[in-house]
C-alpha cells in the first residue's frame, strides 16, 4: 500500500478487544510494508555495523605496512557506505509510509464507527475523547506500527554483530556481547514511571487548554460580571500545575537519558581498558582492538532504538486501548440488516410507545422529558441505542433494513446539529431527492436574515449560496444555526423527517412562520416534530402527549389544552399546585373556560402577527 493510494478502498474489521490485539491488528493488515521496511533496515544497520571491521582492517594494514590490504579496507568502506545511505534513504521513505498508512487506517475505521453509530456514539462516549482519539492517539498508534520494523532490524543486527565479535575476537567479544543486552534493559524499568509522568502532564495541559477555551468563549460575559481575575487566578493555578508537572516529566526523562550516555561509555572504557591489557600481553592484534572498540561505539545508534520501541509501546497502549474502547462499540441493531434493501413508506409505527405517525401527516410529539424525547426519535430512525421492538414504517421493521436504507427512509435531526464550515452551498449539498431546490428549504425554514449576516460577514460573495459559513456555524446566534440546520434537513426531502425541537431558539414570530413553512413544504411527506412549543403543536395535524414512555392522550392541540391537565402542564410549564392557585382549575379539576380562551387567544395574536 502506498500513500497515494489512500484512502483504503476497505480499512478491514479492526480486533477490538484489547489495545495490544489492535496494535497486532495493524501490524498485519501491513505486513507487506513491515517486511519492506526491516528489508531496508537491515541493509542500513548491516553497513553500518561493518564499518568498524573496514576500520579495522584498514588500521592493521597500515601497521603491517600493506597497501594492498588498505585498498581493500577502501573499497570495502565504499561498499558499506553506498549501502547506509540507500538503506537509510529507502527506511525512512518505508517506515513514514508505514506510519501514515497505519494513522490513515486507523482513523478510517473511527469515521466508519461514528458514521455507524451516528448521535449514539457520543452519549455513549464523550466527544472529546473521540476527537483525542482521532487526533493525538492516532499519531501515537502509528508511531508505534512505524518504529516495530526499525526496531526488529536493529534488534537482528546487533544479535549478528555480537555473535560475529565473539567468532572474530572471543575475550572482548565476550564482553561486549555480555554488555550490550545490559545496556538494552537497562532503562526499562524507569519507562513505566516516566510515561506515567507524561500522561499526567498531558492530563493537566488539556485541563488548563479547556480552562482557556472557556474563559475566552465566555470573555463577554466575565467582563459583564467582573470575574475576568477570578478566571485568570484559575487558569494561573492550572498553568502553574502543568509547569510542575513538565518539570517532573523532564526530570524523569533526563534521568533516563542520563543512563544511556553513562552505561555505554562505562561499556566502552572497560573494552579498551581490557583490549589494552590484552595488545600488550600480545593476545590479539591492533586492527582487531580498534575493530571492536569501533562495533561498539557503531552499535550505540541501534541500541537507541530498543528505547525507542519502549517509548513508543508505553505512549501507544493506552492510546490503542482508547481507540479499542471507541471501536468496540456496536449498534443495537445489525448495520448491514437480515432484509434486503428498500425503500418503504406508509404510517410510522413505534410498538414500544403506541406511537403512530400516520403518512403525509404532520405529526407534533410532547413529552415531558427531553432525554426521554431524544431517545425516542434516535428509535424512530432505526438507531436505538438498546435492543427492543423494532419501530415500523409501512409495516417494515426498521432494525431489519440495512442501515443505508434506513437512513434513506427517516432522517432524523438531532436537537444540536452540527454545522460544518465552508459555504452555504457546500452545506446544502447533502443526499436528497431533487424534490426540494435549497432556495425553497431556506425560504421555509425563515433564513432571510441569516443570508443577509452571511453575505455581510462574507468578502466577495454576492450569492448568498456563496457566503462561507464558519466552524461550527460559531459567527451565527443559536436560532440562525437552528434554521439553517432546518433547511438542511428539509432539501434531504426523506419519506419520514423527525425533526427534535427545531426552533427552542427562535423568537416566536419567526417560529410561527417556521411552522407554516415547513408545513407547507413538506404537504404529502410524513413530519415528526417533538417539541412543546404552542405555536408548532397548534400547526400540526395531529398532536401525541407521551407520559411515562407511552402515549396518554391524542388530538389536536386545543383539545388537549382543554382536557388533559398534564400535557397542559408540559406546554405552560406550570405545575397543578400553580394552576389551582391561580383558579385555573375549577373544583373538579378541569380546565375554567375564561383561562382556556385567554391562552389561546394570546396564541392567535401571535400567529396574527407573524
Amino acid at each position: 500500500m502506498q500513500i497515494q493510494d489512500l484512502p483504503f478502498p476497505d480499512p478491514g474489521v479492526p480486533d477490538a478487544r484489547s489495545g495490544p490485539r489492535f496494535l497486532w491488528w495493524l501490524f498485519r493488515n501491513q505486513l507487506s510494508g513491515q517486511l519492506k521496511s526491516l528489508a531496508w533496515g537491515l541493509l542500513h544497520f548491516a553497513s553500518v555495523a561493518s564499518l568498524p571491521f573496514c576500520v579495522g582492517v584498514a588500521v592493521q594494514a597500515a601497521v603491517d605496512r600493506s597497501g594492498g590490504r588498505l585498498a581493500l579496507a577502501g573499497g570495502l568502506m565504499a561498499l558499506a557506505c553506498a549501502g547506509n545511505a540507500v538503506g537509510d534513504t529507502f527506511l525512512h521513505r518505508a517506515a513514514v509510509t508505514n506510519w501514515i498508512t497505519a494513522a490513515a487506517r486507523v482513523q478510517q475505521v473511527l469515521a466508519r464507527k461514528a458514521a455507524t453509530l451516528g448521535s449514539a456514539l457520543t452519549r455513549r462516549v464523550a466527544a472529546g475523547e473521540v476527537v483525542a482519539v482521532s487526533t493525538g492517539d492516532v499519531e501515537k498508534i502509528g508511531w508505534f506500527v512505524e518504529a516495530l520494523s526499525r526496531f526488529t532490524a536493529a534488534a537482528v543486527t546487533i544479535v549478528l554483530v555480537c555473535a560475529g565479535l565473539v567468532v572474530y575476537q572471543p575475550a572482548l567479544g565476550v564482553v561486549v556481547a555480555v554488555g550490550l543486552p545490559v545496556l538494552a534493559i537497562a532503562v526499562l524499568p524507569l519507562l513505566p514511571r516516566a510515561t506515567r509522568r507524561a500522561d499526567v502532564q498531558r492530563e493537566k495541559a488539556g485541563r488548563a487548554t479547556e480552562l482557556a477555551s472557556d474563559t475566552v468563549a465566555g470573555l463577554r460575559v466575565l467582563r459583564g460580571i467582573g470575574g475576568e481575575e477570578l478566571f485568570l487566578d484559575r487558569y494561573r493555578r492550572a498553568s502553574q500545575e502543568v509547569r510542575h508537572a513538565a518539570v517532573r516529566s523532564a526530570r524523569m526523562w533526563a534521568l533516563i537519558a542520563a543512563i544511556q550516555v553513562l552505561l555505554p561509555g562505562i561499556l566502552l572504557i572497560t573494552v579498551v581498558w581490557y583490549g589494552v591489557r590484552l595488545a600488550r600481553e600480545g593476545r590479539i592484534a591492533v586492527g582487531e582492538m580498534v575493530t571492536v572498540y569501533s562495533s561498539v561505539m557503531v552499535l550505540t545508534y541501534p541500541l537507541r532504538h530498543f528505547e525507542e520501541i519502549a517509548m513508543a509501546y508505553s505512549f501507544s497502549r493506552p492510546s490503542a486501548k482508547r481507540a479499542a474502547r471507541v471501536l468496540s462499540l456496536e449498534r443495537a441493531t445489525d448495520t448491514a440488516g437480515s432484509r434486503a434493501a428498500e425503500d418503504p413508506a406508509g404510517d410510522l409505527y413505534d410498538p414500544e410507545s403506541g406511537l403512530l405517525a400516520p403518512t403525509g401527516r404532520l405529526t407534533a410529539v410532547v413529552c415531558g422529558d427531553p432525554d426521554a424525547a431524544g431517545r425516542l426519535a434516535e428509535r424512530l430512525g432505526g438507531h436505538a441505542s438498546e435492543r427492543g421492538t423494532p419501530v415500523l414504517l409501512g409495516g417494515v421493521p426498521l432494525d431489519e433494513l440495512p442501515l443505508d436504507s434506513a437512513r434513506r427512509a427517516v432522517l432524523v435531526q438531532d436537537k444540536d446539529p452540527v454545522l460544518l464550515s465552508g459555504t452555504l452551498r457546500e452545506l446544502l449539498d447533502v443526499p436528497a431527492s431533487g424534490a426540494v431546490d435549497p432556495r425553497d428549504a431556506l425560504d421555509a425554514a425563515q433564513c432571510g436574515d441569516v443570508l443577509a449576516a452571511l453575505v455581510q460577514g462574507s468578502v466577495d460573495a454576492d450569492d448568498p449560496m456563496d457566503a462561507r459559513i464558519t466552524e461550527r456555524g460559531r459567527s451565527l446566534s443559536g436560532g440562525q444555526r437552528q434554521r439553517l440546520a432546518l433547511a438542511r434537513s428539509l432539501v434531504t426531502d426523506p419519506e419520514v423527517l423527525v425533526l427534535d425541537e427545531p426552533t427552542s431558539a427562535v423568537d416566536s414570530h419567526t417560529e410561527a412562520r417556521v411552522a407554516q413553512g415547513v408545513r407547507e413544504l413538506r404537504t404529502r411527506r410524513t413530519t415528526v416534530v417533538f417539541t412543546s412549543s404552542p405555536l408548532l403543536l397548534d400547526r400540526a395535524d395531529r398532536v401525541v402527549f407521551l407520559h411515562g414512555g407511552t402515549v396518554a392522550a391524542v388530538g389536536d392541540h386545543r383539545e388537549l389544552v382543554r382536557t388533559e391537565p398534564r400535557y397542559r402542564a408540559v406546554v405552560t410549564r406550570e405545575t397543578e399546585d400553580e394552576a389551582a392557585s391561580a383558579k385555573v382549575l375549577d373544583k373538579d379539576g378541569v380546565p375554567c373556560k375564561d383561562e382556556v380562551l385567554h391562552r389561546l387567544e394570546e396564541l392567535e395574536e401571535i400567529e396574527e402577527t407573524a
